[in-house]
């Protein structure tokens, strides 16, 4: 397990390795003590938004395909790497558990013939997430994240470690500086 604290972020973060895929996948528990909850899954919905604050996106967007929404997202990757891109179903719902309200996000990967695999592009082909976001009783939001992927290739050991020990605490505060960035520029 590695912790992370951040400026009013505190993640425990948690890399199970399963034996039998021997892929990683990430838990992470935790809380943005300024961030309310509704404000953090409008951010965390909000593909357009996504585009302004992630340096990792090279392209994002959503389509219907058979009466079914659709996303495509290509990562951009360091160099040797090719970059990776996912195609993947989402919902979110807004729900009333005894008196809380609770946002809950699920994700997977779809195969659509409506978008084909790009040359010079590794398809993530098996994605799962599953995030949940409350208030934690002050101004704040409590989270808790599934994450779940097979990038493809031959990924370094180094990669690995950047990723546990650097980009997912990355990211976090930059969702954290989103979040606190969104009222400005969307007039919330």
């Amino acid at each position: 397990m590695q912790s992370t604290s951040l400026s009013c972020v505190t993640f425990p973060l948690f890399i199970l390795f399963p034996q039998q895929s021997g892929l990683y996948e990430y838990k992470i528990f935790g809380g943005l003590a300024d961030v309310p909850p509704k404000l953090c899954a409008d951010v965390y919905m909000d593909l357009d938004f996504r585009k302004e604050w992630d340096q990792y996106v090279k392209e994002l967007y959503e389509e219907t395909y058979d009466g079914e929404k659709v996303i495509y997202w290509e990562v951009k990757y360091p160099f040797p790497l090719s970059n990776r891109d996912y195609v993947y179903i989402r919902e979110c719902r807004e729900m009333d558990v005894q008196g809380r309200k609770i946002w809950v996000v699920l994700a997977k990967s779809v195969a659509v013939p409506q978008c084909p695999e790009k040359p010079g592009i590794i398809r993530v082909k098996s994605y799962k997430q599953s995030l949940v976001i409350e208030s934690d009783g002050k101004a704040g939001c409590k989270v808790y994240m599934y994450y779940f992927d097979n990038p493809g290739g031959m990924i370094p050991t180094w990669l690995v470690n950047w990723a546990a020990k650097s980009g997912v605490p990355a990211f976090l505060k930059d969702i954290q500086k989103a979040c606190l960035n969104y009222s400005k520029t969307r007039g919330c």
